[in-house]
């Protein structure tokens, strides 16, 4: 058996969930030869390149790096090919080619954050908190050629209480896949690995995607129920953050994010986005079945603050409606 220290791995990840699986990595004593990540872009006013989370760690423990543009690029596969890898493991990364996956003699491996087959794709962790899931958890699985739809090696389910929002949630999941990583590179260490496909796996209900989120993905539909705009208030929270027009009386606009809120069972003959509140402590939004408290929101060009703060400088009147599509 290979000892860890022999095992060469070479690791790709970009955001700083990818962040804490490689520390566990080296902070576990194992042979990382190299970290791939996103090439620097631009941010803020000054269009200052900005490192990637994964970056600013390789950059602080002195791990060799790669950012390449294309992922096919002949120089880029040559330096990937130079490392002589044993294993990768990609977390939060990109889809990656044939001729970078099936590189390395024990195969890659990916850390995904949703229980597969469930929520393929982008944004797992988003989507399982929208859809008001009570349960989540993370899969690594060897990579093939269709994304996340390789053998799972191990799972580990994660409950989502009702107050989560997605910070909460993808927090729990980062420290978990860390701790993940490390037990799937040791299981393939010791040959002790059973992957399973996951067309054999038993699914309750239908599969549900998780596709990348954009700005319009955010806009809140008013005329949902109570608990469905509630999920997807808390599935965006903190970032991107749900987002929706208020009206004023005189038909000037303006965009609202909406960060925290409660859930209100109260019949009411209103339509859907009109608002009820005493412009001092309370805004509430009706929804089909009932109303949605708001508890913490933002204002464009403003910082984010509680309800109370905010109508101390933004006079608001049961005039106002949260504006329909």
């Amino acid at each position: 058996m290979l000892e860890k220290r022999d095992l060469r791995i070479v690791y790709m990840g970009t955001p700083e969930f990818a962040v804490e699986p490689l520390r566990c990595l080296l902070e576990g004593g194992y042979n990382v030869v190299g970290v791939i990540t996103m090439p620097d872009k631009p941010a803020g006013r000054g269009h200052k390149l900005q490192f990637s989370p994964v970056k600013q760690y390789a950059l602080e423990n002195g791990l060799q790096l790669l950012q390449p543009e294309k992922l096919k690029d002949e120089a880029f596969v040559e330096a990937l090919r130079q490392w002589k890898a044993d294993l990768q493991i990609v977390v939060a990364f990109r889809m990656l080619p044939e001729i970078v996956w099936g590189m390395p003699r024990l195969g890659t491996f990916n850390l995904h954050a949703s229980l597969l087959p469930q929520y393929r794709g982008a944004a797992p962790i988003n989507w399982a908190v929208i859809n008001g899931d009570t349960e989540t958890g993370i899969t690594t699985f060897f990579l093939t050629h269709e994304i996340d739809t390789g053998a799972v090696i191990q799972q580990v389910p994660v409950p989502i209480a009702d107050t989560d929002n997605v910070g909460i949630v993808h927090d729990k999941l980062m420290t978990l896949g860390g701790q993940l990583v490390v037990e799937t590179v040791e299981a393939i260490l010791q040959d002790t690995v059973k992957p399973m496909p996951q067309e054999q796996m038993a699914v309750i209900g239908k599969l549900l995607p998780a596709p990348k989120i954009f700005k319009d993905t955010c806009r809140i539909d008013w005329h949902l129920s109570t608990k469905r705009v509630y999920d997807f208030i808390r599935g965006l929270s903190p970032y991107p953050a749900a987002w929706t027009v208020m009206q004023a009386p005189d038909g000037g606009e303006t965009i609202v994010k909406i960060f925290d809120s409660e859930k209100i069972t109260q019949s009411h003959e209103l339509a859907p986005g009109a608002i009820v509140t005493d412009g001092k402590s309370y805004i509430k939004v009706a929804t089909s079945d009932g109303f949605i408290a708001l508890k913490s929101l933002q204002l464009p060009g403003k910082k984010r603050l509680r309800t109370d703060e905010l109508l101390r400088g933004f006079k608001l009147t049961d005039d106002f409606v949260m504006k329909m599509e």
